[in-house]
C-alpha cells in the first residue's frame, strides 16, 4: 500500500472518530425514562402524575431518567447533551430540567435549561442533590431519593419566579453565613495554639520582655439549613399522557449540579 494510501486512511480515521465517540441517548418514552430499571411501576406511575401535574401548572417540563451507564462520559458532559436531544422545555423559555441517575457509577445530577439557570442556579441544586438526594442513595434507597429529588425539584419550580429567585437568594446567603461561622470557628480552635507556640518561641530565644495578649471573641453562631417541604398535593386529573409526551424545543448549556453518593 502506498504512502498517499497511508495517509488518506489516517485522516479518514481521525475524522471519523469523533462521530464514534457521540454518546448514545436513550428514547424519550416519556417523563419517566427508567433504563436502568431501578423504579418499580407504582413509583414510576407517581412520579409521572407529578410530572404532569407541574407542566399543567407550570408549562416547565422534568423528566426523570436513569441510565445503565454513562458510555464514560462525566455526568455534566452527557446530562446537556441529553437535554438538547430531547429538546425540554419550551423553545422560547428553555424551561425544561432533568433529574439525571447512573446507580452504576454512582452518581446524580440536575440538569437545567438556559431559561431557568437564574431560578433554580447550580448552588441550589446541589443543595437539593446534598440534602434530598444523596442520603436516601447512600441508604440504598433509590426509589427514595428519586422521589425526594423530583419532588424537591417539583416543587421549586412550581413557584412564581420571583418568590423562586428569593428563595434561592435567601439560601445562598445562608451558606455564605455558614461557611463565614465554620472559619471562627477554626480560628477559636487554632488560636491557643498559635499563642502556645509563640511563648514557646519567645522563651527558646530567652526573651525577657513580658509579652501580653489580650482579645475578645464572641461567637453568635446562628446558621439555617435548607429542607424543601416534601408534602405537596399532585391531581391525578391531567390532560397530559406519557404515550405522546415529547420537548418542547429548548435547549441546555450546562447549567446545573452533579454528586455522588
Amino acid at each position: 500500500m502506498s504512502r498517499v494510501a497511508l495517509l488518506f486512511l489516517a485522516l479518514a480515521a481521525l475524522l471519523a472518530a469523533p462521530l464514534a465517540a457521540q454518546p448514545e441517548f436513550p428514547e424519550l418514552t416519556g417523563r419517566v425514562v427508567d433504563n436502568a430499571e431501578i423504579i418499580s411501576p407504582e413509583v414510576e406511575a407517581q412520579l409521572t402524575t407529578q410530572l404532569e401535574e407541574l407542566e399543567s401548572q407550570s408549562q416547565r417540563q422534568l423528566v426523570v431518567v436513569t441510565l445503565p451507564s454513562l458510555q464514560d462520559y462525566e455526568i455534566a458532559d452527557y446530562g446537556y447533551q441529553l437535554g438538547r436531544e430531547w429538546r425540554l422545555g419550551d423553545v422560547e423559555r428553555n424551561d425544561g430540567a432533568l433529574l439525571i441517575v447512573a446507580p452504576n457509577e454512582r452518581e446524580v445530577r440536575i440538569e437545567v435549561g438556559y431559561g431557568l439557570e437564574g431560578q433554580l442556579t447550580d448552588a441550589y441544586a446541589s443543595t437539593i442533590i446534598r440534602n434530598e438526594i444523596v442520603p436516601y442513595f447512600r441508604n440504598g434507597d433509590m426509589e427514595g431519593g428519586i422521589v425526594a429529588g423530583t419532588t424537591a425539584i417539583a416543587n421549586h419550580l412550581a413557584l412564581p419566579e420571583a418568590e423562586a429567585i428569593r428563595l434561592v437568594t435567601q439560601t445562598s446567603k445562608e451558606a455564605n453565613v455558614g461557611s463565614g461561622d465554620g472559619w471562627l470557628v477554626w480560628l477559636l480552635i487554632l488560636a491557643p495554639f498559635a499563642f502556645v507556640i509563640l511563648v514557646i518561641i519567645l522563651a527558646s530565644k530567652g526573651g525577657s520582655g513580658g509579652t501580653r495578649y489580650s482579645g475578645s471573641t464572641s461567637s453568635g453562631t446562628s446558621v439555617s439549613t435548607y429542607s424543601s417541604s416534601s408534602s405537596s398535593s399532585w391531581s391525578s386529573g391531567s390532560s397530559f399522557s406519557s404515550s405522546s409526551f415529547s420537548g418542547g424545543g429548548g435547549s441546555f448549556g450546562g447549567g446545573g449540579a452533579s454528586g455522588s453518593w
